[in-house]
């Protein structure tokens, strides 16, 4: 399970969570704009706009997870499973397949205007990337400084919602999701009033009891109202150590502890990493489930003209500052 966050201080930041019980051996991946992409049933581009995020790559291929592009706009595919529902190859469609949409996607758009235009023609394709690596079930958030949605493909059809909260987990779909923060509207970062009952002397016993009743399991659903809340109400300058400090505030409140979910195989989802993407100038933030320091790849210092992938493996293990040393 995963939650994608963006947050505007000024600069425009999108990242997310990638919480499962394994990893796949994703890396901080370069796409430069003269590497050739290729799509299963439409022509390839030989050249496009640059991208930067994190994907495991495969057969020299980028499978994002997450990623910008260097226009600024941002996209993060999360787990949908149970709703997401792909179709056949259909004639005069825009034939795209799962695991191409992002980089089909920040490929060719500098906005999330233009996104909606190109995705007017789309198929969301069952197409596999390998007999390995089959169709995983999938719904997007797509944003830009200014606007954010959520993409879903469903039994009913191909889905684009506006996200107003900025914010997205995994189940239910989007909709009903967005429904639910009607059950919060009361909770509030000031003290609470007394309404129970104005004629008694009740006095709060704690700080922080405006949010009681902010749900604090590890559900999809709870965790899209408690990133809801917090990023909606995130105060923090416009600095960029600001910045980026706080987007991983907003995502630790919403991090997978080792022990606490439990798959039925015996093993435990934990949060692998957690991203956050500075979008208008393209520097790449992460930190590990084993290193807390924050590692950083700067787009703007790679060779955005060439035309093969840049790769940096994920820093796994933690380093500490001695201060005293």
């Amino acid at each position: 399970m995963c939650t994608a966050i963006t947050l505007n201080t000024g600069d425009f930041y999108f990242g997310r969570t990638l919480d499962y019980e394994l990893s796949y051996g994703e890396q901080v991946t370069v796409t430069p704009r003269n590497f050739p992409l290729p799509f299963r049933h439409e022509a390839a581009l030989a050249q496009h706009y640059a991208i930067i995020g994190m994907a495991h790559v495969a057969q020299d291929y980028p499978l994002y997870y997450d990623a910008v592009n260097e226009k600024g706009l941002a996209m993060a595919a999360l787990n949908f499973v149970g709703n997401a529902k792909y179709q056949k190859y259909t004639e005069g469609k825009d034939n795209i397949a799962s695991f191409e949409l992002l980089p089909w996607i920040l490929a060719q758009c500098a906005t999330v205007r233009e996104t909606k235009q190109l995705l007017n023609q789309l198929n969301l394709t069952d197409d596999a990337f390998s007999p390995q690596l089959p169709p995983s079930q999938l719904h997007w958030l797509i944003a830009d400084k200014d606007e954010a949605i959520t993409v879903e493909a469903t039994a009913e059809g191909l889905h684009i919602h506006a996200n107003p909260v900025g914010v997205l987990t995994n189940n239910p779909p989007f909709p009903q999701q967005l429904l639910q923060l009607g059950n919060y509207m009361h909770l509030s970062p000031g003290e609470p009033e007394n309404r129970f009952c104005p004629g008694l002397a009740l006095q709060p016993c704690s700080r922080g009891m405006g949010a009681i009743g902010l749900p604090g399991d590890l559900s999809s659903q709870s965790r899209f109202v408690r990133a809801a809340f917090t990023r909606l109400n995130s105060v923090c300058d416009s600095s960029e150590e600001s910045s980026v400090s706080q987007f991983f505030h907003i995502l630790d409140t919403v991090s997978q502890t080792r022990g606490c979910c439990r798959l039925g195989s015996g093993e435990y989802e934990i949060t692998i990493y957690a991203s956050c993407c500075n979008a208008s100038r393209g520097i790449y933030y992460y930190v590990s489930y084993g290193n807390r320091q924050i590692n950083a790849v700067d787009l703007r210092r790679e060779n955005q003209n060439g035309d093969r992938l840049a790769l940096y493996p994920l820093r796994l293990t933690q380093e500490i500052h001695l201060q005293n040393g």
